[in-house]
């Protein structure tokens, strides 16, 4: 059930990544899912080193950690995936 959770919250959170970062991104929708977990696990590492990772009731700045860790790597892993695949695709559109 762990798994389903992860990647339930990772698409989520890459969702509203994709909402707040600027223009359009062209990763697919399945890589920003993964972008999500990832921003998700980040973001608890983050806030267990601030200590913040348990509090009562709803850890609000847990979240606030995973929603920023997200953007950033969504925005970063978005870049590279164009840096990668965009130049591909676009050739073979001309062709």
């Amino acid at each position: 059930m762990g798994w389903l959770w992860a990647i339930i919250v990772g698409f989520v959170l890459g969702l509203i990544a994709k909402a707040v970062i600027p223009g359009k991104q062209h990763s697919p929708l399945w890589l920003t899912t993964i972008f999500g977990i990832i921003g998700a696990a980040v973001g608890n590492a983050v806030a267990r080193a601030a200590g913040v990772a348990e509090t009562r009731g709803i850890d609000w700045s847990r979240h606030v950690f995973q929603i920023v860790a997200a953007v950033i790597i969504v925005a970063l892993g978005d870049m590279a995936y164009m840096a990668l695949w965009g130049n591909k695709k676009r050739q073979r559109e001309r062709a």
